[in-house]
């Protein structure tokens, strides 16, 4: 099977899980469920891609271990999140509702094929290795290693100190301000950038595998200007108002970093 061939079928293949997410999620009318897919997904196409590959077996056995641990731990943190919350969607959904009002269905279902996209793109990282032959792991492949273990070891952390917040507070007014919630609004996607900063120094390491810098780079695109930072912030503005303003006022929106003096 060819490189492209392999994309093509990944493609295909994922295109329609997620048309199947997207019957169930209108059945359910919760659209929510799109985030634990999108997470599951990438431990498939790493299973997937490892199959296929042509590379060193202990090499494509490494990552497709990697990129299972993250896919695996992030799609049952959101299960479980999600399903808790269950027949109240996410408030990014609530606000994608709103904004999509007369076009919903065609308009989500979209949303959902480009879901499917974004896991093929951001999935280089994992092909191109797959099918390098040298019988070693790099230097930069263990550092990519080392990148990956702090952001999912960071990410893990994050979830854990927000979830045991949630479970002290009285209200869903509070703010979270404690552990990297103190010096980050949002340390999980840093940490999970992170992982994919690790994803692409791993390929790097194979020729050519410099060109899949755009995945963290689409990552950061994609927490910054789509449905990670913008539409979490504005729902918890909506939920916590001026205590989430302060916050935002002293606190980095993304890296960690030690908080900033309330202005006067």
């Amino acid at each position: 099977m060819t490189l492209w061939v392999t994309v093509s079928v990944a493609l295909v293949a994922l295109g329609t899980t997620f048309g199947l997410v997207f019957l169930a999620a209108r059945r359910i009318d919760n659209y929510g469920i799109v985030d634990i897919a999108w997470s599951y997904a990438f431990a498939g196409l790493a299973l997937f891609y490892a199959v296929a590959g042509a590379g060193w077996g202990w090499r494509r056995g490494w990552l497709a271990g990697m990129v299972g641990i993250w896919s695996l731990r992030l799609g049952t943190h959101l299960h479980r999140r999600v399903m808790a919350h269950h027949p109240v969607e996410d408030g990014r959904y609530v606000e994608l509702r709103r904004e999509w009002s007369g076009r919903l269905g065609p308009a989500m279902f979209r949303f959902f094929q480009l879901q499917a996209v974004s896991v093929v793109l951001l999935g280089f990282p994992f092909l191109l290795p797959m099918q390098n032959a040298a019988p070693h792991l790099a230097g930069l492949e263990m550092v990519g290693t080392t990148f990956w273990l702090a952001g999912i070891a960071g990410e893990a952390l994050a979830d854990a100190q927000l979830a045991a917040f949630k479970r002290r507070a009285a209200d869903n007014r509070g703010v979270c301000r404690t552990g990297l919630w103190r010096y980050s609004r949002h340390p999980n996607y840093f940490f999970e950038w992170l992982v994919w900063v690790g994803y692409f120094v791993f390929a790097a390491a194979t020729p050519g595998g410099w060109v899949t810098v755009y995945a963290p780079l689409l990552m950061l695109a994609l927490l910054f200007r789509v449905t990670g930072i913008p539409l979490t912030e504005q729902q918890s503005i909506r939920s916590k108002g001026d205590a989430y303003r302060a916050y935002q006022a002293t606190t980095s929106a993304f890296v960690p970093w030690f908080q900033k003096k309330p202005p006067a």
